[in-house]
Parts: structure tokens; sequence; C-alpha cells
């Protein structure tokens, strides 16, 4: 892909000339400007490549998978393959695994899964990380997802009441605020993405040594070598009360 980037740039008109000032000059792109051949030549073989492997199908969904507010099968599906893929490489129990709706770009078709699938649903080179927090902090991210809907929580389940998260369970055990517990998320987030500033009161943060996207691949993979496809858990994760 850098190849064929730098390719593609090498090969563009420039947007100014240069003469005794240089002259912003505008150039309109459109379906009246025929492709120059030379460009074609040189960007060819690079886009059959790109092409070739964004068409390898890895697996296949027996449902479209979307995501929605709080849960959704798509949702469910990435914080649980997240936590799934990681735990073997921080070789340490990870209690809960945080996604949100803004990371996740693009939807998974029902039927079979390419590669491209997978680009247009994690387009971002988000690196994996497990994050330590304390009990308060803990609360302070149900809360969030309480409120705000677009944070998908894993391992745990949880009520949303008066825009508060009440009758918290992680790993099939009541959320206990004394604890800490270990969160695997990208470290997009880890860092403040989608206004989650207060994951910087963790007390540690470990990489894992994984990109999301290739997480999501070597479970979509390992599912169908397993001859199984993309099925995700739809049970109930989150209970609203009027």
């Amino acid at each position: 892909m850098l190849l064929l980037g730098l390719a593609v740039a090498a090969c563009q008109p420039r947007a100014w000339q240069s003469s005794a000032t240089l002259t912003q000059t505008d150039v309109a792109i459109d379906s009246t400007i025929a492709p120059s051949p030379q460009t074609e030549a040189l960007v060819a073989p690079y886009r059959q490549q790109v092409t070739t492997k964004m068409s390898e199908v890895v697996g296949t969904a027996t449902i479209e998978l979307n995501k929605a507010d709080y849960q959704s099968p798509l949702g469910n599906f990435m914080v649980d393959l997240q936590k799934e893929q990681s735990q073997p490489l921080y070789g340490k129990p990870i209690d809960l695994s945080l996604m949100t709706n803004g990371g996740m770009r693009s939807p998974l078709p029902k039927g079979a899964i390419n590669v491209g699938h997978v680009f247009e649903l994690m387009p971002f080179e988000n690196e994996v990380v497990v994050l330590t927090l304390d009990g308060a902090t803990v609360q302070e991210l149900f809360d969030f997802a309480a409120k705000a809907k677009i944070a998908i929580l894993g391992n745990a389940t949880y009520t949303v009441k008066n825009g508060q998260a009440t009758a918290i369970s992680i790993g099939g055990k009541p959320f206990d605020a004394a604890k800490s517990y270990t969160l695997v998320t990208s470290d997009y987030l880890a860092n403040g993405g989608d206004n989650l500033s207060f994951l910087s009161k963790a007390t540690s943060t470990e990489n894992v040594g994984l990109l999301l996207r290739d997480a999501i691949l070597q479970q979509i993979r390992q599912l169908t070598a397993a001859g199984k496809p993309i099925e995700p858990d739809t049970k109930t994760r989150v209970t609203i009360l009027p």
C-alpha cells in the first residue's frame, strides 16, 4: 500500500508551477481528465497485488454484523475476539474488553468475509493494550457506557437506570469496587479517544504486541480452520430500565 501511494504521488501533476513567483493553480479532477498512461502502467501491478490480497476470503458470517447503542452483534464480536486473541499474548487474566462504535467503521456482511471487509471495518493501525484500573475508574467506565451508549464492554453485564450503571457483573461475578481490574482495548481509546480521558488514571499500561486488525483476521481464520462461521453472541448484556 505504501509503494502504491508513493508511485501515484510521484506521477501526479503539481498543484503549482514555477515562474518568477510561485502561482497557485487549481486543477479540477473529474471524469473529463483522461488517465495518464504512464501513471496507469506504473500503478497497475501494485493495484493488482492489493486487489488480490483484499479479495482473499477468510471466513463466513451467518448474519450481517452491524453496530448499535450499548450492544450489537458487531460490538459483541469485537470485544470478545479482542480479549480472546490478547489473552495468550498477555499471559495473565484479562477481566474486561472495551470497544466503541466509532472504532468500527463498517459492518461485516452476511456470507463470505474477505480481507477487504476487515480493512473497511478497522482501517486504523490501532494496537492492543491492557490497562489496570482501580474500582473507582471501572465504575466510571461503566457509567460512561451507560450514559454515552457508544461503549461496548466484553465479559460483563450491567443494567442502565437513570443514565447510571447498576447491577454490574464482571466475568460472572458481582463488581467489587475495592478491587482492581484489567481492561484490554486499543491504544487510541487508552489515550483518551472518544472522550475516554479518565482511562489515563490506569495504574499500568502494557502493550500486547498485536494490531487490532490482525486480531480480527486471526479470529476469523481460526474459526474457519475449525470449520466454524462467524456467529456472534447476541445474548443480552445490557438491560435498559425506563
